[in-house]
């Protein structure tokens, strides 16, 4: 390697080398400065957490006094709502889908065979017992013909051999004849007589098998798929689904997943709500099944509801599921968005009155359930208390205020 190739290589290392250092300096300049701006904001709302404080102490310091002070203080104008104990429930929300409760995916009872009549098309309501569709039955059939005529031929002998059986008894109690004649007559009569008996029996079986060539509807439904065509052959299912699916609408269900951290709040008899978007319609029913098992893949459980007999409900549609996993009925509840933070923790804003006028309070509070927009409140208020509702935004504790 001459000397202008190795000042060259040397040239591209050292910019290699220049560029990963910026790249490394950059992201730690970067992340200092995020570190940085995080503790200023922290800062800056400790800070502003102690001016309020000092606002108030200073104000409630000046109005006592200087009082042209107090009466120059504007009143914000907001809305209170007084706090009465009320019913308040939780639901788990979720979404589902319309099944029915009797789907019948109609198969052959025998072997699958070559359709030769079709009695049925999709969307047709058919009834328990109905011919649906006539398989080729010309093996069965003939099997069956042949099976008779056999029978008939042993028929004709049974009653030739019981004939010389009688002769032969007769001859015998006259004591003409060898007892071996009147035994093998009558051997010859009882032979025929058990072949005819399993030649009847194998007619019994072919006449079923035969039978097996009508395909009935086990259901009273709709013939929701049908996707079979003469000359095509009748197994019941293809890769491409069922060939029949007869669906029964009068028994219809809601079916939904739930997280498995839920399984002890959810029991048979459970209150449900269900509404179904499509058709607009709400449902008052109770969960009516409960998995039994966890899926592995979805970390939940099945739930199901039973629906009311409506013409309007289909299997598959979708319908959201609220189930009842909480209730009380002497709760307090305020509107969420009344809710406020701080360093402190959570808080509402309160009204109360003092020589003749309103101040707003900051009230601690802790939490319960969310339904909708109400929030429970568990401690920190009380029945009668009035909740700044509207205006609340920006209010600090002891400000002056006014609801109209």
């Amino acid at each position: 390697m001459d000397n202008m190739q190795k000042i060259t290589t040397l040239t591209i290392f050292t910019a290699m080398m220049l560029f990963a250092i910026s790249c490394g300096n950059g992201k730690k300049e970067k992340d200092a400065a995020i570190t940085e701006k995080k503790a200023e904001l922290e800062k800056l709302k400790a800070d502003r957490s102690k001016t309020d404080d000092k606002i108030k102490a200073l104000e409630e310091e000046l109005s006592k006094i200087d009082t042209s002070i107090a009466n120059a203080q504007k009143p914000k104008l907001v809305s209170i709502q007084k706090l009465q104990p009320t019913s308040f429930n939780h639901y788990i929300e979720l979404q589902g889908r319309i099944d029915a409760e009797n789907i019948s995916y109609i198969a052959p009872r025998g072997a699958p065979g070559v359709v030769t009549a079709i009695y049925v098309k999709k969307g047709d309501r058919v009834r328990k017992g109905q011919l649906l569709l006539k398989l080729d039955d010309a093996v069965s059939r003939q099997n069956v013909v042949a099976l008779k005529q056999s029978m008939a031929a042993v028929q004709t002998q049974l009653t030739l051999a019981q004939s010389i059986y009688e002769r032969q008894k007769n001859l015998w109690q006259q004591n003409i004849g060898t007892e071996v004649q009147l035994l093998q007559a009558k051997s010859n009569a009882e032979g025929l007589q058990n072949q005819l008996k399993t030649i009847q029996e194998n007619i019994k079986t072919a006449q079923e098998q035969w039978k097996l060539s009508n395909i009935y509807s086990d259901v009273n439904g709709v013939a929701d798929e049908v996707n079979v065509r003469v000359g095509e052959t009748f197994s019941g299912v293809t890769a491409q689904g069922p060939q029949i699916k007869i669906v029964n609408n009068s028994q219809l269900k809601v079916v939904g997943t739930i997280p498995e951290n839920y399984l002890s709040n959810v029991k048979i008899g459970t209150d449900v709500i269900i509404q179904v978007p499509d058709i607009n319609r709400t449902f008052n029913t109770k969960v009516s099944f409960v998995g039994a098992s966890i899926d592995v893949n979805t970390r939940g459980f099945i739930v199901e509801a039973k629906l009311p007999n409506d013409a309007n409900l289909k299997p598959n549609q979708v319908a959201l599921v609220k189930i009842k996993d909480y209730g009380t009925s002497n709760a307090l509840a305020v509107p969420v968005a009344t809710l406020q933070n701080d360093e402190k923790g959570k808080f509402v804003m309160v009204a109360s009155s003092q020589n003749g006028k309103l101040y707003a309070h900051k009230r601690m509070v802790n939490i319960g359930l969310l339904n909708g927009d109400m929030l429970e409140i568990k401690t920190g208020l009380q029945t009668g208390d009035a909740v700044i509702t509207e205006g609340f935004q920006s209010l600090y504790d002891g400000q002056l205020i006014t609801t109209e």
